[in-house]
């Protein structure tokens, strides 16, 4: 086991500056205030840059989200009897797998993509992702068999979960703390416009055409994302001290103070180096553990929300209220809903914070799902042509799309925001990459068991298990999750339990 070391003279120094300045509140029990050593609560740097630099990277996300969103009008198209768009038959069962595949691809990336970009960076990471991403697609718009066609869907997969990992860790690095809720669910956002484009684009195009437009994505985000800097953190840890002020200086502009933040992140980069512990020590800390249960149960609790099933149910539920709206009209209203919602959260995320969305979410989509295993369940016993379900018609439809708003604002992209918030910098890449692996898992797992459940105990009944998933989530953020709305990395820290220490013995954060 590796010696520490104390700190060096000029690390020293640097401490000394920061004691003698002084402190008063809660944190001056630390010595100095443990939020000075992340970023500077100065918040008068350029916010421009930083959102132009954020949209760059969720170009990727936009990407990932016609990747998953091509299922929805392609599928149908290419099952049938008749088409003309492969040269090749696809039975519904091979459809179903070409759909899931994508699930499998981006959890076996996952994890081996952190230690990746821990490695080259995050910057590099993503622009590499465009090969496999544009691969992928050539595959899918060039099959020739299925074969082909699952290979390019598990290719785009890889391609889609890897950039789960790195824009919300690139993002969440980039930003000063005012602003980072903002651009954390710039990922969301972009994947549901994604969704949006493949809904839209993908019904109404031939399914080459289609392919093509999909293909064309990655390529435009890796021209774009080139001129971008690197993530500053990242750049000073690796000792690259003169590009990280650089990349500062792009991000926040030249009459920001600059070298006052790019001191605190060396001097994070210093104590970590003269205070080295192992990863089983940093992983195992307290705070850690903290935020890796925050971090997976946020990660369980949205893919077992029911969002799945309420859009499996789409069409049946604009049916039951009586909407003579074709299938592909009503794939398209949702996801504008969606767009609509995730705009307004990332619009408040920083002004209302993300607890209140989070428990705003669970309650409101936990009621919709109970309503929505009444009208099922009463479907179910009493027959669709009955006149209780004639009475409450109007329900499923109301219950939709106040489902699908509630998910959007909280649940939707929050939940990827929060391991670059509440992890240290150490343990990052492995809490944000295993926690993907666990969504995209258990999204495989709701998506081909859902139909069998839905036979095997109803459908209303599955409807309020997801209700009572969504009330005892609800239960877990009122007590277990803490507000990081315009908290540093520091305070974060303090919050999920780490004890207050003198300057000498902070660890490494963000």
């Amino acid at each position: 086991m590796t010696e520490k070391q104390p700190p060096s003279a000029e690390t020293i120094g640097l401490l000394e500056k920061k004691q003698a300045g002084g402190n008063n509140g809660a944190m001056a029990e630390v010595g100095v205030s443990q939020s000075q050593l992340v970023e500077p609560r100065d918040d008068s740097g350029r916010k421009l840059p930083q959102y132009i630099a954020a949209l760059s990277a969720t170009l990727g996300a936009l990407a990932a989200g016609a990747m998953l969103g091509w299922s929805s009008p392609v599928i149908f198209k290419i099952t049938q009897n008749n088409t003309s768009e492969y040269d090749f038959e696809v039975s519904q069962a091979q459809g179903d797998w070409i759909s899931s595949l994508i699930n499998l691809g981006a959890a076996a990336v996952c994890f081996p993509i952190g230690l990746v970009m821990d490695a080259i960076g995050r910057k590099k990471t993503m622009l590499l992702l465009v090969i496999p991403f544009t691969l992928g697609w050539l595959l899918i718009t060039f099959a020739t068999s299925v074969g082909m066609l699952m290979a390019g869907r598990f290719i785009t997969g890889i391609a889609g979960g890897a950039f789960c990992v790195t824009a919300p860790a690139y993002n969440s690095e980039i930003a000063q703390d005012s602003i980072r809720g903002t651009l954390g669910s710039f990922f969301q956002l972009m994947i549901t416009v994604g969704i949006l484009f493949a809904y839209a684009v993908g019904s109404y195009t031939s399914v080459f055409v289609f392919n093509i437009l999909c293909t064309l994505i990655p390529i435009i985000f890796g021209l774009v994302f080139f001129f971008m800097p690197e993530s500053p953190s990242f750049l000073v840890v690796k000792g690259r001290s003169d590009e990280a002020k650089d990349a500062l200086i792009r991000l926040r502009g030249r009459n920001y103070d600059v070298d006052s933040e790019l001191n605190n992140l060396q001097l994070k980069a210093d104590l970590a180096k003269s205070q080295p512990i192992s990863f089983a020590s940093a992983i195992t800390k307290k705070t850690a553990l903290k935020a890796l249960l925050i971090c997976y149960a946020l990660m369980l609790f949205q893919q077992l929300s029911g969002i799945n099933a309420v859009i499996f149910n789409t069409s049946s539920i604009f049916d039951s209220a009586g909407a003579t709206i074709p299938a592909a009209i009503a794939t398209i209203i949702i996801g504008v809903i969606q767009v609509i919602a995730t705009f307004t959260s990332s619009l408040v995320v920083d002004k209302l914070g993300r607890r209140i969305l989070l428990l705003f979410s669970a309650l409101v989509m936990c009621l919709c799902s109970t309503a929505l295993g009444v009208f099922f369940f009463l479907k179910d016993t009493h027959g669709e042509n009955s006149s209780i379900v004639a009475a409450i018609s109007w329900l499923p439809l109301l219950s939709l799309s106040l489902f699908i708003i509630a998910f959007s604002i909280g649940f939707g992209p929050i939940p990827w925001m929060m391991a670059g918030e509440l992890c240290l910098i150490d343990i990052k890449a492995f809490v944000g990459s295993t926690a993907g692996t666990f969504n995209w898992l258990l999204s495989f797992t709701v998506t081909s068991t859902f139909n069998s459940l839905n036979t095997l105990i109803g459908s209303g009944q599955v409807f309020w298990i997801f209700a009572g998933i969504m009330l005892i989530g609800f239960v877990f953020i009122f007590f277990v999750v803490p507000e990081t709305k315009g908290k540093s990395a520091d305070e974060i820290q303090l919050m999920l339990g780490a004890e207050p220490q003198t300057i000498t013995n902070v660890d490494a954060k963000m």
